[in-house]
């Protein structure tokens, strides 16, 4: 049994992680001034940043095109027996839509869909525990069982300096935008039921992310057999120097670190930081 393993970009993966493990990405797209740019390919985090402080207006994200995912499976159908195709949370993006309607266009292969109901480097987690998996000859039903148990472990938190990023992209609701700057607080935002949504307000950055090493601290308390993801918008000594404080604080996680790239990075702003976790 031969499955194959697909993702969008948005899971940033590195390029030594999509060879080890075999993964195909699909990107999705950002758009300046009604220019495209493929996430990963035609634009890089550094390249995107530096465009955004400048730009007039903020880019707009885009899905792939189905005939994108199409084509891919139906390569992918002359190697491999079954696909099982992982993605950003549905309730932010149509991709995971996408990918499904294009699993049930082409023959001779079937077409497994995955909503991460979440996205970034923790969307990740699931696609290199489906590539591993997928190494060792398991089927797409398997990879299935092993993800969905895995999303009863999945915690993210993140923090945005600018929740008008988030409410001009639809992505927050804009009475959660308003409140956000009269206060002038730092919100502590997650998925629920697939969207994004206020967790907490918190007055300060800092306090905010103490609350998020607390939340961790919570887990690692009842499972200490943890792999964390520190994740930054941009702001990489920031995200190191917390990621050090994470490590020698709870020594039992594993941690890494990762960015909020492009697609992303255009609803959640310069200058944010996540951190998310699962229960090895």
């Amino acid at each position: 049994m031969r499955t194959a393993i697909v993702t969008d970009s948005t899971a940033y993966l590195s390029q030594a992680e999509q060879q080890q493990y075999d993964i195909q990405v699909v990107p999705l797209s950002v758009t300046f001034d009604q220019e495209s740019y493929a996430e990963g390919v035609d634009i890089d985090v550094t390249t995107f940043y530096n465009k955004v402080r400048v730009a007039k207006e903020l880019p707009k994200t885009s899905q792939p095109p189905i005939g994108e995912f199409v084509t891919l499976f139906e390569e992918l159908a002359t190697d491999y027996d079954e696909i099982v195709t992982i993605h950003l949370s549905s309730g932010i993006s149509g991709t995971y839509q996408g990918a499904v309607q294009a699993g049930e266009m082409v023959d001779g292969i079937n077409v497994y869909g995955f909503d991460s109901e979440i996205a970034c480097e923790v969307q990740g987690f699931y696609v290199i525990e489906a590539g591993k998996m997928a190494q060792t000859g398991a089927s797409a039903k398997e990879i299935i069982e092993k993800l969905d148990e895995m999303k009863k472990t999945i915690r993210a938190y993140f923090m945005v300096d600018d929740l008008s990023h988030l409410q001009r992209g639809g992505r927050l609701s804009a009475a959660s935008a308003l409140i956000g700057g009269l206060l002038q607080v730092k919100p502590l935002l997650h998925f629920q039921e697939k969207v994004i949504v206020p967790f907490e307000k918190i007055r300060t950055r800092k306090r905010a992310l103490k609350r998020v090493e607390d939340l961790l601290g919570e887990d690692v308390a009842v499972h200490p057999n943890i792999k964390a993801v520190v994740i930054h918008g941009n702001c990489e000594a920031e995200g190191k120097e917390w990621l050090a404080t994470l490590s020698e604080k709870y020594p039992t996680v594993h941690f890494e670190l990762s960015y909020f790239g492009p697609v992303i990075g255009t609803h959640l702003g310069e200058g944010s930081m996540g951190l998310g976790w699962y229960r090895k």
